[in-house]
């Protein structure tokens, strides 16, 4: 990679190989390709930022679809721009939390969902098979809505217990035996 991951030359395809399959999944879940791609990019990078020409030469794209990429990620919210101090240049890194803070994004999406389910069940009647229909949904986003916030405070707990600062994996003792 660019930014100095260390990554010998031979390596590059499997890298390029690694990042198209899991931007694979991530169109699979309904992102778009470019943004997944840039994405996973960022994600696999050391210094954790690149400048739109890094992301282009790696990911072997054009500046434009790296601008459109990089805009769609921005107003999401899962890529900050920034600029280090000294530079000209326009860096892109993911944020800190980036998987915490998708959660947190699709908890407000569940809740438009939840809002617009309800507003379906009275258009169409709770009685109906069409409005129980819709009220199963309703109650499965409520549900995962009340407990999503849980679950993030429990994994900010875990991480300041059992994750040591720098660390890529849990430490031995943290991982769940299978």
């Amino acid at each position: 990679m660019p930014d100095g991951s260390g990554a010998a030359a031979g390596s590059k395809d499997l890298l390029l190989g690694y990042i198209e399959r899991f931007a694979s999944v991530m169109v699979a879940a309904g992102m778009p390709a470019m943004p997944s791609r840039v994405f996973v990019a960022l994600l696999i990078t050391d210094s954790g930022r690149l400048t739109a020409a890094d992301l282009a030469a790696v990911l072997q794209i054009s500046p434009a679809a790296v601008s459109g990429a990089v805009r769609y990620l921005i107003q999401l919210g899962l890529v900050h721009k920034e600029r280090m101090p000294g530079s000209r240049r326009d860096y892109y890194r993911l944020p800190d939390n980036v998987w915490h803070d998708m959660l947190k994004l699709r908890d407000q999406v569940m809740a438009r969902w939840t809002a617009l389910i309800r507003e379906g069940i009275d258009l169409v009647g709770e009685r109906t098979p069409a409005g129980q229909r819709l009220a199963e949904h309703a109650a499965f986003f409520e549900f995962v809505s009340r407990e999503l916030p849980d679950v993030l405070a429990r994994w900010d707990s875990y991480r300041a217990r059992e994750v040591p600062p720098g660390s890529a994996r849990p430490a031995p003792s943290a991982r769940p035996a299978r």
